[in-house]
C-alpha cells in the first residue's frame, strides 16, 4: 500500500521590529548559515533580504526587513518603503521584541501598523536569555492584548533557544503549495551583494559614531582565476563615505583601519565563497549620498523590493 505524501507549506515570513531587536541573527540562526550582517548598531540592515529554510514540511523564505524607524533622509525613505511592503506581502509576519516589561512607545506604534494586516501575526520575544522566567511572563502579559496575534513565542536568536518551536509555528500558517526554490538555495541575495555587506559589517563593527550610517560598499571587480592549482577570487570594492573626514577616518593612520577591515572581512568571504579571496579596498567620498535618489540606486538599495 502507497504511502500518502505530505502536503508541502511554502511561503513568505517577514521580519518586523526596532532596530536592533535581534532580527538578522535570528534569520541566520534558523537558516543555519550567515546570510544577513550583524552589529550591535541599530538599521544595521538596509535591504530587504530573503533567505530560504528548506525541509521535508516545505519551505519558509524569511525576508529579514530594516527596523522600523523615523526617517531622516532619503535612504531612510527607502529602507521604510522597504518595510512596509515586505510586511504587506507577507504570508506571516513575526513581530520581535525585546524582554520589556514596559511597552516602549515606538512599539505601541508599530502594533498600531500591524492591527491592520490580514495575515497572521506572531508575537516573538527575542532575548529571553536575558531575562528570568518570572520577568518572561510580565513581558507575555505586556504584549497580549496589543494586537491579535496567533501565536506568541519566546526566543534567544543568540543561543538558538525555542527556534525549533518558532520553526513549526510558522509551518502551521504558510499555505500548502510547491517550493518556489531550489532545495539548496538559501538566498536570493546575489555573491557581490552579500560581499559588499560583509565589508559593511566590519565597519559597522569597528566604527563608531555617524560614519558607519553614512557609508556604502560597492563591489567593482568580482573575478575568478586558476594559480598554483587553486581557484582565487580577485575582489576589488569601494567605500563610499559622505565627508572627507570620513574618509580620513577609515583609512586610518597609515593605512591601519582600511587593513583592518579588509582583515576580518576576507575570512567570512573565503568561508562564503569556499575559495581563497584576494581583496582590494579604496575609499571614496560622495557627499550626502543617503539623500540623492541617483547615488542610493546605484549603491545597490534595489528599486524592485519598494515598487508595486
Amino acid at each position: 500500500m502507497e504511502t500518502e505524501e505530505k502536503a508541502l507549506h511554502t511561503g513568505f515570513a517577514a521580519l518586523a521590529g526596532r532596530p536592533n531587536v535581534g532580527k538578522s541573527t535570528l534569520m541566520n540562526t534558523l537558516i543555519g548559515e550567515k546570510i544577513a550582517i550583524t552589529s550591535p548598531r541599530p538599521q544595521t540592515t538596509r535591504n530587504r533580504i530573503r533567505t530560504i529554510y528548506t525541509s521535508e514540511r516545505g519551505q519558509i523564505i524569511f525576508v529579514d526587513t530594516p527596523g522600523i524607524h523615523k526617517s531622516r533622509n532619503r535612504l531612510g525613505d527607502y529602507m521604510m518603503q522597504a518595510v512596509n511592503r515586505s510586511v504587506a506581502d507577507a504570508d506571516v509576519v513575526l513581530w520581535l521584541v525585546e524582554p520589556l516589561e514596559k511597552v516602549p512607545e515606538a512599539e505601541l506604534k508599530i502594533a498600531e501598523k500591524l492591527k491592520e494586516l490580514k495575515a497572521p501575526k506572531i508575537l516573538v520575544i527575542n532575548k529571553t536569555d536575558t531575562v528570568k522566567p518570572p520577568q518572561l511572563l510580565k513581558v507575555i502579559d505586556a504584549y497580549k492584548d496589543l494586537c491579535s496575534f496567533a501565536e506568541i513565542v519566546p526566543v534567544s536568536a543568540l543561543k538558538g533557544d525555542n527556534t525549533e518551536d518558532l520553526l513549526d509555528c510558522i509551518f502551521r500558517y504558510l499555505p500548502e503549495g510547491p517550493m518556489y526554490f531550489e532545495e539548496d538555495e538559501l538566498t536570493d541575495q546575489p555573491m557581490r551583494q552579500l560581499a559588499a555587506e560583509l565589508i559593511r559589517e566590519k565597519i559597522l563593527r569597528l566604527m563608531d559614531k555617524e560614519v558607519p550610517h553614512g557609508v556604502a560598499v560597492l563591489i567593482d571587480r568580482m573575478e575568478y582565476r586558476e594559480s598554483g592549482g587553486r581557484t582565487i577570487v580577485d575582489i576589488d570594492a569601494t567605500i563610499v563615505c559622505e565627508k572627507a573626514s570620513h574618509k580620513g577616518i577609515i583609512i586610518g593612520k597609515g593605512g591601519s583601519m582600511l587593513k583592518s577591515i579588509g582583515s576580518k572581512a576576507r575570512p567570512d568571504m573565503e568561508k562564503m565563497l569556499g575559495e581563497q579571496v584576494n581583496l582590494k579596498l579604496y575609499v571614496k567620498v560622495r557627499e550626502n549620498w543617503r539623500d540623492n535618489d541617483l547615488f542610493v540606486s546605484n549603491f545597490g538599495y534595489r528599486k524592485e523590493d519598494i515598487s508595486g
